[in-house]
């Protein structure tokens, strides 16, 4: 009997307490809204850059390859925004033309509604090879998109699209490697 009048009291006091607790909780709509697809167009997702015209072993600076477009939404400081956090993440192997321990890769990040390019910005990733290293991978500090959301739209409904910025004859020899895959 005594057990029972325990753990009413308890029961009691906790019911008291649940309104106080209850404001303690996140608002209903804090939760992280949801994100855009990321994606990275099979085209531009390698990249193969040669010493001049020469299409040779040795004539070779370097390949490199998307690994990963990782991000998180988070709400914008203006109402009606999203802010998208996205990092990029490449593989690098250093080839005999290249000269220095550095190479720049040209990496871009575009916000896509549908087929239409909303904004793009391209941004420089550089891959710093240390003595005897030929493999590296590098990753972008964390690049930050605004997205335009409302009650009919929400930031899932758009795209994030990354790949390499590259030269048409860089897009040549990408396009002629992955139609021969």
């Amino acid at each position: 009997m005594l057990a029972r009048l325990s753990f009413a009291r308890h029961a009691v006091r906790f019911a008291l307490l649940l309104p106080l607790l209850a404001g303690c909780a996140p608002p209903r709509d804090a939760f992280a809204p949801p994100c855009p697809q990321p994606s990275f167009p099979r085209a531009l997702a390698d990249l193969t850059r040669y010493n001049g015209s020469g299409r040779d072993l040795t004539d070779l600076v370097l390949r490199a390859r998307l690994l990963r477009l990782d991000g998180s939404c988070e709400a914008g400081d203006t109402k009606g925004t999203v802010v998208a956090n996205i990092t990029v993440s490449v593989e690098a192997v250093r080839g005999p033309a290249l000269s220095g321990n550095q190479a720049d890769l040209p990496v871009f990040v575009a916000v896509m509604d549908g087929g239409r390019i909303l904004d793009k910005k391209i941004y420089t990733l550089r891959a710093s090879f240390d003595s005897g290293v030929q493999k590296v991978i590098a990753k972008s500090p964390r690049i930050s998109v605004v997205l335009p959301v409302s009650q009919a739209k929400s930031a899932a409904a758009y795209g994030i699209v990354a790949g390499f910025q590259m030269t048409p004859a860089e897009l040549a020899v990408s396009q002629g490697r992955s139609a021969a895959q």
